[in-house]
């Protein structure tokens, strides 16, 4: 029977991040934003680093170049440059994390300590999301993810000028 959880909060960092690390064969991650976000007192770029020395499949959508502490994290882990697929798109607005092609997120929170709730209570973003493992949901969110990421939008997008490395 499959589920579907709302998630608020802090608890994207508590229920969504955690799962993260437990993939077994892919993780695919869709942000507007990405910042130097921290999983416990890791980087969560090392989190990434350790799943793809073990052979897991990384791939990252955002929209925009992330920041000086990211690109210093990244910088810190070379598997990272090679081993997880990016691609930036100004259109992406949607976040989505979808882990081994059972179980996603689907919601408001940005791949930033704000948004997944890691800031103090008085500083963190209020967000909101979904957790589901339903198959019509997931469904819709890999393919979503996918027609992306293959570039279906590519050849008609009326913001190419402010794509860095458009698809062909």
């Amino acid at each position: 029977m499959s589920f579907i959880k709302y998630i608020a909060d802090e608890n994207h960092y508590k229920e969504v991040l955690s799962l993260v690390g437990k993939a077994k064969q892919t993780v695919w991650i869709g942000t507007a934003d990405i910042k130097d976000l921290y999983v416990d007192d890791k980087p969560f770029l090392a989190l990434i680093a350790s799943l793809l020395k073990k052979g897991i499949e990384v791939r990252l959508i955002h929209a925009k170049e992330p920041g000086t502490a990211w690109r210093e994290d990244h910088e810190k882990h070379p598997i990272l440059y090679d081993g997880m697929e990016r691609v930036l798109c100004p259109r992406v607005h949607f976040k989505l994390i979808i882990i081994d092609s059972t179980i996603a997120y689907v919601g408001s929170a940005n791949l930033t300590g704000a948004g997944m709730g890691m800031k103090s209570p008085k500083k963190r973003n209020f967000e909101a999301g979904i957790l589901t493992d339903d198959p019509e949901m997931l469904e819709a969110a890999i393919e979503q993810f996918d027609n992306v990421w293959i570039g279906k939008f590519c050849k008609d997008c009326g913001r190419r000028e402010y794509c860095s490395d458009p698809i062909k």
